[in-house]
């Protein structure tokens, strides 16, 4: 029998807890979804915008789970975001490389990159000062106009030819949430300059 804790759980027993578990599967997604969509293919378009779905409702659930099964782990803590920022940020690349985000459109998808990284650093920073910075309400609405965009443009020519408008509608609504991602990351970063000033 496997040797146990002194509280009764198996040694790196965590690593194979079921949110945790759900954050594998939207890291295991991201190169897929990627694959799929390189294609000009709209029935590959909708079977990568299925990936994509089934991906951010785990963006949920490993969360929920996690704190109804009292599940929580310092890995799921740390793998979480970094799934996220991985799916967003890999398919802002390749709709760009794909043309659905073009021109002005491609400052939208620069600036929600841009923010992800120096939030990543100002929060790496606020670790080390034993500083967390909760998630504001407005972060989630960004988070929300965010996964609906991307959800759109996933859909883009092959939703057009069915409804026309829905990539239009998905640029609309990442310019808002690029707004929104701008406004949080102030509020961040108002937020950790005060720690860095008094770390002077």
């Amino acid at each position: 029998m496997a040797e146990k804790t002194a509280r009764g759980r198996v040694p790196g027993e965590k690593i194979w807890w079921w949110p945790n578990l759900l954050t594998y599967g939207r890291i295991a997604a991201v190169p897929m979804l990627a694959a799929l969509l390189m294609f000009d293919s709209h029935a590959l378009r909708w079977a990568a915008l299925i990936i994509y779905i089934v991906a951010a409702i785990t963006d949920f659930f490993d969360g929920y789970l996690a704190r109804l099964w009292k599940q929580q782990s310092a890995l799921g803590r740390m793998l979480d975001p970094i799934a996220d920022k991985v799916l967003v940020s890999v398919v802002l690349l390749v709709l760009a490389a794909d043309g659905i985000l073009s021109g002005g459109h491609l400052w939208a998808a620069i600036i929600i990159l841009a923010r992800e990284v120096l939030v990543s650093g100002l929060r790496e920073f606020l670790m080390e000062l034993r500083v967390s910075v909760p998630v504001t309400q407005i972060a989630k609405w960004k988070t929300t106009a965010q996964l609906i965009a991307i959800g759109f443009l996933i859909a883009g020519p092959a939703a057009d030819a069915i409804v026309p408008g829905v990539t239009d509608a998905g640029l609309v609504l990442l310019w808002v949430a690029a707004g929104l991602t701008l406004y949080t990351g102030y509020d961040y970063f108002q937020a950790g300059l005060r720690h860095v000033v008094e770390e002077e």
